[in-house]
């Protein structure tokens, strides 16, 4: 598997992958990613601002199976979002996660950002004990005023 920056000829395959993810969660409702305006055109919501970054990771060949990305947090000072990391169905449980979420960390350490902040759902356990085991810690509310309102889980961990 490869990571790179993703480019806008990536960004139906990332909706499809989010979209698809979400659904199978039971979570394709509003208040998600699922309807996020932004899943259209990610490489070029990503590309506007040199402190936002999305990655996708490919196969050998080039077929993307997942993504995320990072972006500032408004009204919080040195704070970036963990944003839409999700992976294909058919390479969950593979780890796949972990280097993603590797490379949007030394990103958002690169841009100058001092914590990490992520939203998601008691509905992905799966994610969640991989945001636990990477050292993010569960706070009681959103760090702030969230357009996801149905995540019911939030996390934070100092970069």
């Amino acid at each position: 598997m490869k990571i790179r920056p993703i480019t806008s000829a990536d960004d139906a395959a990332i909706k499809t992958i989010v979209q698809t993810a979400l659904k199978d969660a039971g979570l394709a409702i509003p208040g998600t990613a699922y309807y996020d305006r932004n899943l259209d055109h990610l490489a070029a919501f990503y590309a506007a601002r040199s402190d936002r970054g999305y990655w996708v990771m490919t196969t050998d060949s080039g077929e993307v199976v997942g993504g995320a990305g990072c972006g500032e947090v408004n009204g919080a000072d040195h704070v970036a979002e963990l944003q839409k990391l999700y992976l294909r169905q058919d390479v969950r449980g593979h780890d796949l996660s972990y280097p993603l979420i590797d490379q949007v960390t030394r990103f958002a350490r690169q841009a100058g950002y001092q914590q990490l902040y992520l939203e998601s759902s008691h509905q992905l356990a799966a994610t969640i004990h991989v945001y636990e085991k990477l050292g993010f810690q569960r706070l009681a509310h959103p760090l702030i005023h969230t357009k996801h309102t149905a995540m019911d889980r939030f996390y934070l961990k100092s970069l």
